[in-house]
């Protein structure tokens, strides 16, 4: 598994929210509420970048074109899902993981 570093994070511990894009991939990484998620930046509405002007409650992340809400750790919306990435912490550094198809197929089966 490769991982790639979440450049542009201060403080792991404080709230934020940030594009990083992997090959293959645009994600979404979020400090909220002491855990950092890393989902997919693209909602599956109407493609829109999350990133730009959405924002987190009660443990989602709420697209702020049509209100779109998906689960931070699981990617389960209220219509679709997101895809979900896994995330390490190295001291202060934030990493994120493409993952692989098997990982893909294996979040099927816990969610």
């Amino acid at each position: 598994m490769n991982w790639y570093p979440v450049p542009g994070v201060p403080d792991v511990n404080k709230p934020f929210m940030t594009k990083v894009k992997v090959p293959g991939a645009s994600i979404c990484v979020v400090g909220y509420e002491g855990k950092i998620y890393a989902v997919s930046a693209i909602c599956p509405h109407h493609g829109y970048d999350m990133t730009g002007g959405g924002w987190c409650e009660n443990g989602k992340i709420i697209c702020s074109l049509h209100g779109y809400s998906f689960d931070l750790q699981t990617g389960k919306g209220s219509y679709d899902y997101i895809k979900t990435y896994p995330v390490k912490i190295e001291g202060d550094k934030v990493f994120v993981s493409a993952g692989s198809i098997w990982n893909d197929i294996k979040q099927l089966f816990i969610k």
